[in-house]
């Protein structure tokens, strides 16, 4: 089943009867696999709560205001080489100081799939940080990094680089579906968050790209059950590579 429309996805998204569609449970340990399944993404119930509720205590102890000045910061040092910096930078801020492996594990984390690369590079993080921590770090890289993307030809003429963010996330999200498994017949169930977020019934004239619009309820980083923890981690660290790209163009 494929949802468009904006109600439908909500309803599923607060139904505990749909959940993550199954992942590999019997992969060697330190391996990609073996991490998709010891995460709160992709595990429901209790141990999605447990999972989720380390993720969420590792991310009080963090700062979004000192994320963004930091990521701005960077950004301005590597003279607008922005590519890596919401990592490293959320990396620092955890207490990994080096974060190379990041972008070979996360190629694989969303889809699943395997390889040496990618058991190595998962490895190599979980020898360097604990597990809430390499989450954190996998589930930002390539969501991160694809907003800023999506965001910087929309920029010119906008001083507000977070409504900017905001409509894009909207407009043009780094994940465009979700998909959850209906435990009543077993059958998947995929949500098009881009079709969701441009819901006429929900926003008007949705094809336009409109800073102005404000904080509406898109679906990106999800809903009712289980939300994603971390936008405002996720916004500063874009904003902060915005405004130093910014910054960085001024005379």
């Amino acid at each position: 089943m494929h949802l468009t429309r904006h109600a439908e996805a909500l309803a599923v998204l607060a139904d505990p009867r749909y959940v993550p569609p199954p992942v590999r449970q019997d992969a060697p340990e330190g391996t990609l696999a073996w991490l998709r399944a010891h995460v709160s993404r992709f595990s429901s119930g209790a141990e999605h709560a447990a999972r989720r509720r380390s993720v969420v205590e590792r991310l009080a102890a963090l700062d979004p205001v000192r994320l963004r000045a930091d990521a701005r910061r960077a950004t301005l040092e590597r003279a607008g080489d922005w590519r890596g910096v919401p990592t490293r930078v959320l990396g620092a801020a955890l207490g990994v100081a080096d974060t190379a492996p990041v972008a070979a594990a996360a190629a694989g984390y969303l889809s699943g799939e395997e390889s040496p690369q990618r058991d190595a590079a998962v490895a190599a993080l979980l020898d360097r940080a604990d597990l809430p921590a390499v989450t954190l770090l996998l589930q930002a890289h390539d969501a991160t990094e694809t907003l800023i993307a999506n965001a910087l030809p929309r920029l010119a003429g906008h001083d507000d680089v977070e409504a900017v963010l905001r409509e894009t996330l909207r407009h043009d999200p780094p994940v465009k579906v979700l998909r959850r498994l209906d435990l009543r017949d077993e059958e998947e169930v995929t949500l098009d968050v881009v079709a969701a977020n441009r819901d006429p019934d929900v926003f008007p004239d949705p094809g336009r790209f409109d800073p102005a619009r404000g904080d509406g309820p898109h679906l990106t980083f999800g809903a009712g059950l289980r939300p994603c923890p971390a936008p405002a981690y996720a916004l500063a660290l874009a904003a902060g590579v915005l405004e130093g790209l910014r910054a960085g163009e001024r005379p």
